[in-house]
């Protein structure tokens, strides 16, 4: 049985990731690290936590005597590496630990894998030929875009906030690792994830939260901020493919192809739960919509041309916006 080592699982995009490949490939082990901070919690395992081909460990990325550890016991063969400090507020509030994280923890794991795997540049060692390193990044490396035009591949970076140039650090940790030691890694750049198990302090959820707690839905500046939203399902189908079948060395847009501004998708919102959960009272939830002081160095828009994963790996996203915030909005109501 195949072995694998999965980062930052117990957050939002990788606690949908494990169950879906657990499922999917019954020959394949997960080695699941996770510190657990703010943003994991072992609830989201709940689904799996009685599996016996996914082992939870609490751990830090960048300690690296326990990734070390974990190698050997586990034998591990492949890396899908989520782990990451993901929110910009706080990234702007104290941006070291986006730093130590990203780009420390990144370059440890890389590290410790490239020794595990490699006799030297350029040469695996007997029977790990296979063994890949895939890193999760974002949209966000590339900065901010006009009212037109699309990220893609080739797009230059231009981060804007600590987090996003941490994750730049760490997406660039691992191209180098690939042309200066021949290790074979993909990388995959996704667009804004939401749907089930995200993070009450994400946007959609905030939204849903304090709509239905009667609450000021909090909304940045005018509202007209633009993100191009992707199902997390779909942005898990999309991992699993890059990590089976992207080339080496290569990076793989992941979008879904939906934009919305924040003033859209509060009242989308606003509008389903006036259906789903009406108010007492007869009114819409729209009345708390609320718009607040700016976050410093709000990107404008965001919007990913997902042409390389679509023609070379076949991937499509299932969900629209419509169908994939139905489904958002109803897990969440039914916790």
């Amino acid at each position: 049985m195949k072995t694998i080592l999965v980062t930052g699982c117990a957050g939002f995009i990788g606690s949908n990731f494990v169950p879906y490949f657990l499922d999917k490939y019954p020959d394949i082990r997960l080695i699941n690290l996770d510190l657990l901070t703010y943003a994991g919690n072992l609830e989201n395992l709940a689904e799996v936590e009685n599996n016996d081909r996914h082992i939870f460990v609490k751990g830090d990325i960048c300690d690296r005597t326990l990734v070390e550890s974990l190698f050997k016991e586990y034998d591990i063969r492949g890396v899908i590496h989520f782990a990451a400090e993901s929110h910009v507020d706080n990234s702007i509030k104290n941006p070291g630990i986006f730093v130590q994280t990203n780009v420390n923890g990144t370059f440890t794991l890389i590290d410790v894998a490239y020794k595990q795997w490699m006799e030297k540049p350029f040469a695996f060692k007997a029977g790990y030929e296979g063994c890949r390193f895939h890193h999760i990044s974002t949209d966000e490396v590339y900065g901010t875009l006009g009212e037109s035009g699309y990220f893609s591949e080739e797009t230059s970076y231009a981060p804007n906030s600590p987090y996003s140039a941490s994750k730049a650090g760490s997406d660039m940790i691992v191209r180098s690792y690939h042309h200066t030691y021949g290790m074979d890694t993909v990388i995959t750049n996704c667009s804004n994830n939401y749907g089930p198990k995200q993070h009450s302090e994400k946007l959609i959820p905030t939204i849903i939260r304090k709509a239905l707690a009667g609450e000021n839905i909090p909304i940045y500046g005018d509202g007209k901020n633009i993100r191009d939203w992707l199902y997390v399902t779909d942005h898990c189908k999309g991992i699993d493919l890059a990590y089976h079948r992207g080339r080496s060395g290569e990076v793989y847009n992941i979008g879904g192809r939906n934009e919305r501004n924040n003033n859209q998708i509060a009242e989308r919102i606003c509008t389903l739960l006036d259906t789903m959960r009406p108010r007492s009272d007869g009114k819409s939830y729209k009345e708390f919509i609320t718009y607040v002081e700016d976050r410093a160095g709000h990107d404008r828009r965001y919007a990913i041309d997902a042409s390389k994963i679509e023609t070379e790996l076949g991937w499509r996203a299932d969900e629209n916006f419509e169908t994939g915030i139905l489904k958002t909005v109803e897990w969440f109501l039914e916790r």
